[in-house]
Parts: structure tokens; C-alpha cells; sequence
């Protein structure tokens, strides 16, 4: 994306025409840049991967969870711990995540 040096709109490309050469211009104001045949790279930005942090970890669900009726969907074990989240906008309903209790399983799952 390239901006107006004059008034700091988005440029906007004009392909080329009649023999003009393609130009990017803009809209509100009178300037305009040629743009070469091959284009040079100014900069390179390279992006850095944040490590995710956890809402809460397994620890936190096994201590803090209160236990319910819940049917695993991968194990059918019927026993599971379970936290409420609000992770969306505050007119949406909360997240209840679950933690089988099942040794053999201990898979989590969420509904909405």
C-alpha cells in the first residue's frame, strides 16, 4: 500500500494506457507516481510468533472445575469437571469447557 506524500490518502493504481506507462495516483489530490517496470522491495518485516498463553490450564481445571453429568464425546465416560468463560462479547453466552475425568481419557472439550 502506498499513500499520498501531500494529503496521506490511499493511492490508488491506474493501469497503463495508450502508451502511459501504470501510475499509481491520488484521488483528492493532484499527485501521481510512475510506477517501473520492476518494483523494488523497501523493507522486509519478518513477524514473530507470540507463544498462545493458555485461558486455563489442566491444573487449574482439575483444582477449580465443579464436577457434572457429561457425556465425553470421545470416550462416553459420564463424569466431567467443568468452567464457564466468557470469551466472546458480553451479549453472547459463556463457554463451558469440559475436562473428562476418565484416567484413561482426560480429553477437553468445549460447547457454546
Amino acid at each position: 500500500m502506498e499513500f499520498c506524500p501531500t494529503c496521506g490518502m490511499l493511492l490508488r493504481y491506474e493501469p497503463p494506457n495508450m502508451g502511459q506507462v501504470a501510475r499509481f495516483y491520488c484521488p483528492t489530490c493532484p499527485y501521481f507516481a510512475s510506477i517501473e517496470s520492476r518494483v523494488k522491495i523497501k523493507r522486509k518485516q519478518k513477524l514473530a510468533k507470540k507463544e498462545i498463553e493458555p485461558i486455563f490450564t489442566l491444573e487449574d481445571m482439575k483444582t477449580g472445575g465443579a464436577e457434572t453429568d457429561a457425556t465425553c464425546p470421545h470416550c462416553n465416560f459420564g463424569r466431567a469437571c467443568f468452567q464457564q468463560i466468557q470469551i466472546r462479547s458480553a451479549d453472547e453466552p459463556a463457554t463451558t469447557f469440559y475436562f473428562c475425568l476418565n484416567e484413561k481419557c482426560g480429553r477437553m472439550w468445549r460447547e457454546d
